[in-house]
């Protein structure tokens, strides 16, 4: 900093410190704690500790200020010595397992973690080792200062985030072109502008012929014609845009690579927002034209043409008026419970059901325009087809619902019966319709599960509005039709089974089987007749420790999913299914697949899938020389790798889907030669990041447990949950020099960080597409 900027930050420093501290002028430990806004008050405890050079119990300007400037101006001598103090609980210049082990659960607290206390012990036990070179059994500043070099990434801006509230407000670099102004978004959003400006193009002709026609009649029957016959169109566009199956059908063909049938649900509600204007524009000239004409002799009152039908307006018995006013207020409530607000605080059913006057107004329209009906019929036609036939294939067969999972996060888990001729791709929804909950309301899910799984359906629902909430309790309570085995349970198992016949080497003398494993692990415990595996003879399997640890995890997990499954035989209709942007996943060469929170729920289809055509690429498997079948043809999967992203706030968020992920970490356990096809990227946002103090130790620990145990110690993955938010930037840089052909970014989660995301895929240049329905 410069002078100028040290003074600004010294009168910065100084008007917080006064709007915090007492009349006094000094901070004691409670103010301290409410100012720094920590979870855990060690942390609070310790720096007060360390602020407090004189050991009054409160902490001067003086004392502040001098501290702050050693932690954001100090060099890394004097940040990693406060850092030693702060572990160093007891002053004795050393840090022992003890001190290192309520630090680091403390770290836990901060960072929102919850870790068996076996696992916090391993997590010390990790840290302690590798920082105390010399086995002395206390960490020195030095052995401090050594283990974290082998950290360059957290000496970049080690301090205390928490701290934020006392560092100057920086001056943001503004950038003078505006975003909607770059090169960069005119290339990438190329089809949607074009679509836009002939989409306005249209509707200013539309405007323009129609008013000239009625020029004889005065300004205002100009405006309101015009408006008029934009209303035609843009009516019947609505329509036309949620034609869902038509709009599936035409993804496939030439006509995506021309029009953003992707933006279908965006472009709805802009064209819904402008026959919002419209009517009210057309309705406001239409009164001041009557206005008018009830200023001339022997004219109806004005309460008269709006309200009746003797001025003898409109082509069916001059019902434009009355037709035209409940029009108005049918558009008008439907745009208000259409909002963002409605829908997303969970009043869905309030959008859903004042959505359905649609047919109304359609009709009335009718009635009110002479030509509308002409710009409706073929439209009209489609969409009762489409209609018909939604209707149609929901009804006929009888879906069940044959098995419900309660998964952590108020995520139900559906087990749909599939029907034999159900086909959809991966990332493909359905509309759900259960009479128990509700027997008219039908809500949108994606379906969860690859299309290769033949027998049943998936959907992951989180509770969110007053539907999905009715769902979870009403399966909570749900009693269990009978005790038979479980699919889903039964999956667990098969899968364990495949897991740890993969993870051993069989040798075979005669009638007898060893486990060969390595030789600490290698203890013969018990031995048994193994009649279940498919040998001539039944085989003696000797059995390691490590086995009869997975035995009893595994008995545990069945516990605990015994609880929250449900077999059951529950009524169900789906619509669908429809196309979504996704289905270009496997026409991209490099695809990134980013989801937050349950918008993970496309993702886990494609996948299974992208998984599954993997493997029919490769024609055996490498470790067992297993043949998949015929390869699969370089038109049906082009795909060269594949990332994927899952951001989450919360360490539960993850419980759910890491099954899947681990599932899919074995499929590619050799990793190839020019690095791993499917790549993924966890990261939890509750989590602080590894350049602060308050979690650096733990963000170390976790580390090195991850490369001893070679998994993760939040999630089980072998992948790395990272702490804080990914930097975009770093990602896709990263990903740009991977050059393994053009990047597709899609995406499935808040509308605030897509916007986030697309900015920065619009600066790589990289194609973004965002999941709609």
């Amino acid at each position: 900093m410069s002078i100028d900027d040290d003074t600004q930050w010294l009168e910065w420093v100084t008007k917080q410190f006064e709007s915090i501290a007492g009349e006094d002028k000094e901070i004691d430990l409670e103010e301290f704690k409410t100012a720094l806004k920590v979870k855990e008050s060690f942390f609070a405890e310790r720096f007060f500790a360390l602020f407090d050079s004189d050991g009054s119990g409160t902490i001067s300007l003086d004392e502040l200020l001098k501290a702050l400037n050693l932690l954001i101006h100090g060099d890394e001598t004097d940040k990693l010595r406060f850092l030693f103090q702060v572990y160093d609980v007891d002053g004795s210049g050393s840090i022992d397992p003890d001190e290192l082990r309520t630090v680091l659960k403390s770290c836990l607290k901060e960072s929102a973690i919850s870790l068996p206390e076996e696992k916090l012990d391993d997590l010390t036990l990790a840290l302690f080792e590798s920082a105390d070179k010399d086995n002395s059994g206390s960490i020195t500043f030095e052995e401090l200062r050594e283990e974290l070099e082998r950290f360059p990434e957290v000496m970049e801006n080690l301090t205390i985030s928490a701290a934020n509230w006392l560092k100057p407000p920086t001056a943001e670099r503004k950038n003078h072109t505006p975003r909607y102004l770059t090169p960069a978004y005119w290339h990438n959003n190329r089809s949607k502008l074009l679509f836009m400006g002939g989409y306005l193009c249209l509707n200013t002709l539309l405007f323009t012929l129609a008013a000239l026609r009625h020029t004889p009649l005065g300004g205002w029957v100009m405006v309101a014609k015009g408006c008029g016959q934009c209303l035609n169109f843009n009516c019947t566009f609505l329509g036309v845009l949620m034609l869902r199956r038509c709009l599936t059908w035409l993804r496939a063909t030439w006509v995506a690579k021309v029009f953003p049938l992707d933006q279908n649900v965006i472009f709805h509600q802009l064209v819904g927002y402008v026959v919002g204007a419209l009517s009210a524009v057309h309705t406001g000239a239409h009164v001041g034209n009557f206005v008018r004409l009830t200023q001339t002799r022997d004219r109806p009152a004005l309460w008269e043409y709006l309200f009746t039908t003797r001025p003898g307006i409109g082509w069916v018995h001059g019902s434009a008026s009355i037709t035209g006013i409940a029009l108005q207020l049918l558009i008008c409530v439907m745009l208000v419970c259409s909002s963002t607000f409605v829908r997303k605080s969970g009043h869905f059913e309030v959008f859903y059901w004042t959505h359905l006057s649609y047919i109304s107004i359609w009709a009335l329209l009718v009635l009110h325009g002479p030509n509308f009906w002409k710009w409706f019929v073929v439209p009209g036609f489609l969409f009762v087809v489409e209609k018909t036939i939604g209707i149609a294939v929901s009804r006929i067969g009888g879906l069940y619902i044959v098995e419900i999972n309660l998964l952590p996060s108020k995520v139900t888990h559906l087990v749909i019966k599939r029907p034999q001729f159900f086909h959809y791709k991966p990332g493909d929804y359905v509309y759900l319709n259960i009479p128990a909950i509700a027997k008219y309301e039908w809500h949108p899910f994606t379906i969860s599960s690859a299309p290769e799984q033949q027998d049943t359906i998936w959907l992951h629902i989180r509770s969110r509005g007053q539907w999905t909430n009715r769902l979870y309790e009403y399966v909570r309570w749900l009693e269990p039709l009978s005790q038979e085995p479980r699919q889903l349970m039964r999956n667990l198992r098969k899968q364990r089974y495949h897991k740890w016949t993969q993870g051993h080497l069989f040798r075979s003398s005669g009638s007898e089987a060893s486990v060969a494993t390595s030789k600490d692990e290698t203890i013969e415990l018990t031995s048994y007749k193994a009649a279940r595996y498919p040998d001539p003879e039944p085989a003696d399997i000797t059995v390691t420790r490590r086995d009869e640890e997975e035995s009893l995890h595994a008995r545990e997990v069945s516990a605990k999913l015994s609880e929250n499954h449900r077999v059951c035989n529950i009524k169900c209709y789906i619509d669908g299914p429809y196309g979504t942007p996704t289905r270009r996943i496997f026409t991209s060469e490099h695809a990134v697949l980013v989801g937050a929170g349950i918008g993970i729920t496309p993702f886990a289809s494609i996948l299974q899938s992208i998984m599954y055509r993997y493997r029919m690429r490769k024609p055996n498997d490498p470790r067992c020389g297993y043949s998949w079948g015929e390869s699969l043809k370089d038109d049906e999967m082009k795909l060269r790798k594949v990332d994927f992203i899952w951001i989450n706030r919360d360490q539960k968020s993850f419980e759910w889907f890491v099954s899947l992920l681990t599932k899919l970490e074995m499929d590619q356990a050799d990793e190839e030669p020019e690095g791993r096809f499917l790549e993924m990227h966890m990261y939890m946002t509750a989590a602080l990041s590894k350049n602060d103090m308050k979690a650096i130790g733990l963000q170390m620990a976790l580390d090195l447990l991850a490369k001893k145990e070679k998994k993760d110690s939040i999630t089980g993955l072998r992948t790395r949950t990272q702490p804080g938010r990914p930097d975009w930037s770093k990602v896709f840089h990263k990903m740009a020099e991977e050059n393994k052909g053009k990047v597709q970014v899609f995406f499935c989660g808040s509308p605030a960080l897509a916007k986030v995301v697309k900015a920065h895929c619009e600066h790589f240049n990289f194609r973004f597409f965002k999941e709609n329905f």
